[in-house]
């Protein structure tokens, strides 16, 4: 295995997945710290302090960061989701120094400028708008509150608009002193870099960071109900939602498995019935969206107004369907696109340090591809239909937006879910 994996004194994890034929390196610090860790009064901080990172560090103005990055032909990035923070850059392998040096600054030492920060608020508050205007975008969102409402993990990783509106750099400050220690962080690279002198550059970047005190995010409680908004829109967006698994979830492999087998590519399940046999929409897929501790399993699809009051029983009966029904054909299918997507997942540098990050902040020490492999060729068809079984007797979440009223009303396709 090219992983190795070293802590520093102050609780802080290093690791790389060296790549010798490589000319690039992909690093980044990784943050265990997301939007389900924000009051509900600050909801969008943590999106936004991601933002304000990158606008400008005691040393480096915001140009300063993008021309020293792209001088080298370098990107640099962040993104924020539930329970993790990221800030990432890939270069050419003799560049790994000074993109280290930039992420390390930029998480470390943000200026939190009030001009600029008054200027990245309309920024964000633009993207809000945004993601608002794209019905099969926000759709995602309103599914996430619904299954889990008034937790931290159902609010939106943006923020609310009137929250985004009021947040100072008070709030940013405290946020990321309360949050940004050493031990939530992991430091990774993938690619050609040698791990000793990755450490001892992490070591002089981050070696004094303090360790903070363990804030753990609320824990998820999955509740399900309805969500619909009626606009004058083409298609009716509809998601089915279900209770899901965690990432540490014995079953987690089988809902990964269940959801390409029923909506993972043009052989699934709903495709050949939804789209192909019945013509009653253009995009149809299922998802399983894990967390630490929770999961959301759910069906997405985008049809017209007249078609969505045949969609749902359709969809409802396909979920029934795999209840008593797994053939070794479908579930081979399956395994072998989920397969696929891993492995193909390892020719990419910046896709192995994301996810040699995450399997640290996760699990505590990374899975060998092997080990997922695995976990994948061990569900089985009593698997996938034993949790079908959960999942059919459990209370869905229903989220519909655009020309509603066809849509069936939340009781009638929660009676076909009755335990």
């Amino acid at each position: 295995m090219s992983v190795r994996v070293t802590r520093l004194s102050n609780g802080l994890t290093v690791a790389t997945d060296t790549i010798p034929h490589v000319e690039t390196v992909a690093l980044g610090t990784f943050v265990g710290v997301g939007t389900r860790h924000e009051p509900a009064e600050l909801n969008g901080v943590a999106h936004l302090l991601e933002h304000m990172a990158l606008k400008g560090t005691e040393r480096r103005s915001a140009r300063d960061i993008a021309e020293e990055i792209e001088s080298v032909g370098g990107q640099i990035n962040a993104y924020t989701g539930r329970e993790s923070t990221a800030f990432h850059a890939k270069v050419l392998k003799e560049h790994a120094e000074l993109a280290l040096d930039i992420v390390a600054d930029v998480v470390r030492n943000p200026r939190f400028d009030q001009e600029e920060l008054d200027r990245e608020r309309q920024v964000i508050l633009q993207e809000i708008g945004q993601a608002h205007d794209t019905p099969d975008d926000i759709i995602f969102d309103h599914v996430q509150e619904v299954a889990f409402p008034n937790q931290g993990v159902g609010r939106p990783v943006l923020g609310r608009a009137e929250n985004v509106a009021s947040l100072s750099r008070d709030d940013l400050m405290g946020y990321m002193r309360l949050h940004y220690g050493a031990q939530r962080m992991v430091v990774a690279a993938a690619g050609n870099i040698d791990h000793d002198r990755f450490v001892a550059m992490a070591e002089e970047k981050f070696g004094d960071l303090p360790r903070t005190a363990d804030q753990a995010g609320d824990p998820a409680n999955y509740v399900g109900g309805d969500f619909r908004e009626s606009r004058a829109l083409e298609q009716v967006h509809v998601i089915l939602g279900l209770p899901g698994v965690g990432y540490r979830d014995p079953d987690y492999y089988t809902a990964a498995v269940l959801a390409t087998l029923l909506g993972g590519g043009m052989s699934s399940r709903l495709f050949q019935k939804v789209r192909e046999e019945r013509g009653l929409v253009y995009t149809v897929f299922a998802f399983h969206a894990a967390a630490t501790d929770s999961g959301l399993f759910g069906v997405y699809a985008g049809t017209g107004a007249r078609e969505v009051a045949e969609l749902l029983p359709v969809v409802c009966g396909e979920i029934a369907d795999v209840v008593n029904t797994v053939s070794e054909a479908e579930l081979n299918r399956a395994r072998a696109q989920l397969k696929a997507s891993i492995l193909m997942s390892q020719e990419s540098t910046s896709g192995r340090c994301e996810q040699l990050a995450n399997h640290l902040l996760v699990y505590g020490r990374p899975l060998s591809t092997d080990e997922i492999v695995q976990g994948i060729e061990s569900v089985d068809g009593e698997a996938v239909r034993r949790l079908a079984a959960r999942l059919a007797g459990s209370r869905p979440t229903l989220a519909s937006l655009g020309p509603v009223e066809s849509v069936e009303s939340f009781d009638t396709v929660a009676g076909r879910f009755a335990a």
